[in-house]
Parts: C-alpha cells; sequence; structure tokens
C-alpha cells in the first residue's frame, strides 16, 4: 500500500510539474502587442450569442472541456471529418450533443480581419468558455494564451477520457485524477452542469431505475423522457436555474434532483458528499474555486512554441 501510495504521488508531481511548465509557456499578454484587440472581439461575439440563446455559454463551455480532456487545450475538437480524416465530433458523446461550432467560426472570422493568422482556435475556446461564464453570472478569471492548434484529433481518446454521464464516483475520480485533478476539483468542474441541458438518452436510467432520486423530479423527469423514442429530448441539468451560473446545481444534489446519473454521484453517501453540501450553502466559495480549476485545466498539454500550428479555419488543417 505504502509503494502505491508514493507511486501515485509521484505521478501528481509530475503532472504538476508539468501544469508548471505549461503555464510558464502562456501568457495573459501573450496577443498585446500582435492583435491588441483580440480579447474584445472574442468577447463581444459570446455575449452576443448568449444573450441571443442563454444555452450557448454552457455549450461554449463545454466545447472547451471536451477540447481539453482528449489530448490537451489544442482545438482538435474542432476539426471536421474528411475523406482521410476522422476527428473527434463523431465520438458518440459528441455527436449531435457539441453545439457552438458556428459561434467560433464567427470569431474566427473576426479576428482574421483584425489580425490575420494570429490567434489561434484553442485560444478562441479558452477566453470563449470564460466570458461565457461571466455572461451567465460566474466570476471571471485570467486566461493565459498563447496555445496553438493541432493538426491531428483522437476519436479513441474522446472515447477513453471524456467522462460519461453513467460514471459511478469511483468513475469520476479516477478520469479527472488522470488529467491531473484531485477530487475536490472534480467536484467543483461538475459544477459546469449549474448551465446547459443533457439528452433524453442519457438521463433516462435515472429517471425510471434509480432510487436516490426525488419523486416529484423523477415525475418531471419522466414527462420530458419516455421509456422509449425521445432520445434529443432535452432537460436542465440544473432545474433551478439552467441559464445561470450559480451553486444551485450543488443544493439539487442535496436535494437529490441530480439529472444524471454522475451527477447525483457526488452526493450519494459517499466521499465527496461535504463538499457538496458546503458549495450549496456557500456560493461565492464554489465561484471562487470554479474559476481557479479552470485555469487548471486551460493549462492541460498545450501546444505552445512552434510546435501545431494557427489554422485559418477552425474546422480543417491549413
Amino acid at each position: 500500500m505504502a509503494s502505491s501510495l508514493s507511486a501515485t504521488k509521484l505521478v501528481l508531481c509530475f503532472i504538476s510539474f508539468f501544469f508548471a511548465i505549461a503555464s510558464a509557456q502562456l501568457s495573459s499578454t501573450f496577443y498585446s502587442t500582435s492583435c491588441p484587440n483580440a480579447l474584445s472581439i472574442i468577447n463581444t461575439a459570446v455575449t452576443s450569442a448568449v444573450n441571443t440563446e442563454a444555452r450557448m455559454g454552457a455549450s461554449l463551455l463545454r466545447l472547451h472541456f471536451h477540447d481539453c480532456f482528449a489530448n490537451g487545450c489544442d482545438a482538435s475538437v474542432l476539426l471536421d471529418d474528411t475523406a482521410n480524416f476522422t476527428g473527434e465530433k463523431t465520438a458518440p458523446t459528441n455527436t449531435g450533443s457539441l453545439r457552438g461550432f458556428d459561434v467560433v467560426d464567427t470569431i474566427k472570422t473576426n479576428l482574421e480581419s483584425s489580425c490575420a493568422g494570429v490567434v489561434s482556435c484553442a485560444d478562441i475556446l479558452a477566453v470563449a468558455a470564460r466570458d461565457s461564464v461571466v455572461a451567465l453570472g460566474g466570476n471571471s478569471w485570467t486566461v493565459v494564451l498563447g496555445r496553438r492548434d493541432s493538426t491531428t484529433a483522437s476519436l479513441s481518446t474522446v472515447n477513453s477520457d471524456i467522462p460519461g454521464p453513467n460514471l459511478n464516483l469511483s468513475g469520476l475520480i479516477s478520469s479527472f485524477s488522470k488529467k491531473g485533478f484531485t477530487t475536490k476539483e472534480m467536484v467543483t468542474l461538475s459544477g459546469a452542469h449549474t448551465i446547459g441541458q443533457a439528452r433524453c438518452q442519457n438521463f433516462r436510467n435515472r429517471a425510471y431505475n434509480e432510487a436516490n432520486i426525488q419523486a416529484a423530479y423523477q415525475t418531471t423527469l419522466q414527462g420530458r423522457c419516455p421509456r422509449s423514442g425521445g432520445n434529443t429530448n432535452l432537460a436542465p441539468l440544473d432545474i433551478g436555474s439552467a441559464t445561470t451560473f450559480d451553486n444551485s446545481y450543488y443544493t439539487n444534489l442535496v436535494s437529490l434532483k441530480g439529472l444524471l446519473h454522475s451527477d447525483q454521484q457526488l452526493f450519494n453517501n459517499g466521499s465527496t458528499d461535504a463538499q457538496v453540501r458546503a458549495y450549496s450553502t456557500n456560493q461565492a466559495t464554489f465561484l471562487s474555486d470554479f474559476a481557479t480549476a479552470m485555469v487548471k485545466m486551460g493549462n492541460l498539454s498545450p501546444l505552445t512554441g512552434t510546435n501545431g500550428q494557427i489554422r485559418t479555419n477552425c474546422r480543417k488543417t491549413n
């Protein structure tokens, strides 16, 4: 047991060291000379998109997460399939589910008009995620910049590394630990589900077959999601305020109103119950912790220096 713990600590130290190196290569002022209006261009487009459809904030945040958890924050998630190239969009967890690509296209077009070939698609995703959270009421954070874009994608990595909606607590802890996150940070980042919606196919089993669910809420879910058919019917991940970035996701969990199996696993007589309860009564702490955890996530294995490229079109390599 002691040797196993030592090995685990060694792995976490190595990951922390890698994060430190990645952070050192990124800078919040990366575009201050080469594209001084970059952040305002991104913010204007994100604010407009979220004002038009509040759900888009959750979609843009999710794009960044799904990008970073599959081989790092390199915009691989944006690449379209071609005759001889398979991207990540058709992975089961992504297909028909990821949204916001048109918003990214608009941002990229505007940036290319202002400073061609300068701002990466990976940085667009990182900034758009932050701006989306802020637009819906969450805390801001400083996004370090200088990521470059991948020329490859990995469908298999998406399938193996993106945590799914049916994971138990141990699976969630393991999935996030592989990326260098503590259990506390996993619970914090799960709070992204305070905004957005999920498809019936991802909560049907919970709606009909699980016991740790509030009765009236279960009836509501069954009304949205029939036993068969209606796979794409939507329900809010946060039944209280699906378009406001707050702590009600956690108050829902305490009330047994988690939409996904993986959500309710965070409050199910397990090791994370205390943190969920704490966040449910202290929104300020959650919002602060979330911002900090997002900075760390944005530092997952970025391409920097001469690695990768700056795509002209986020959907395809140059």
